[in-house]
């Protein structure tokens, strides 16, 4: 996927929608970081992004990660409907500013869902919203200790079970996994920096691809 607009800012709306037909195979990521520029006010920038997973096929969701920039305001949402004997591979990584420029998130706006469903019923809902000072809420102990970068992952398969405990010894110490269902694998990560989010994450995907991650993660 390519964004030719090189970045979001408030106004835009971006919608996408793709499907992976009956006992199909498709893998989707971008050509580099997708970033939240900054917005003027009483503006937001808006991504809708829709999927469809037919029987016995399998979707791979793996966008690389989303800068969000100070003074940027984003509204994003990720709704995927599975059918039967469906599978799915999803990760958005997120980092929050660009540490090696000295930035911080001291007013900014993201508000985040995803949702999963396999034919009607739900299964995995996600949902954040952070505004204002971000980085001193992302401070917090409880909340991501100074974290400046996260990953959200889910994994729905059949081998999810089996794959708790290889996935579990990969994760850092700031990092874990759960098995929400026998076929619902969902892991969180947090990390210092968008680097640091790469050396935990990209094992991960790699795994859990068969060493098929795409090449754009590689650059």
């Amino acid at each position: 996927m390519i964004n030719t607009a090189g970045g979001i800012t408030g106004g835009d709306d971006f919608t996408l929608t793709a499907r992976a037909g009956e006992h199909s195979s498709l893998s989707l990521t971008t050509q580099a970081a997708e970033r939240a520029y900054r917005a003027q006010p009483g503006q937001t920038g808006k991504i809708r992004n829709r999927l469809f997973v037919g029987r016995d096929a399998r979707l791979d969701w793996v966008p690389q990660e989303t800068i969000l920039y100070d003074g940027s305001a984003l509204n994003r949402s990720l709704c995927v409907e599975m059918e039967d004997q469906a599978r799915l591979l999803l990760v958005e990584p997120l980092i929050f500013g660009r540490s090696a420029m000295g930035e911080v998130l001291g007013n900014a706006f993201f508000k985040d869902r995803i949702e999963i469903r396999r034919q009607g019923t739900p299964l995995f809902l996600d949902a954040m919203t952070l505004r204002g000072d971000i980085a001193a809420h992302l401070a917090s102990p409880h909340t991501a200790a100074g974290a400046g970068a996260m990953a959200s992952l889910v994994y729905v398969s059949p081998d999810a079970a089996a794959q708790l405990g290889p996935v579990r010894d990969m994760l850092p110490d700031t990092a874990g996994a759960s098995l929400i269902r026998d076929d619902l694998l969902a892991l969180r990560i947090l990390a210092a920096d968008g680097y640091g989010l790469r050396q935990s994450l990209v094992p991960i995907l790699r795994h859990l691809t068969n060493q098929a991650l795409p090449r754009s993660w590689m650059t």
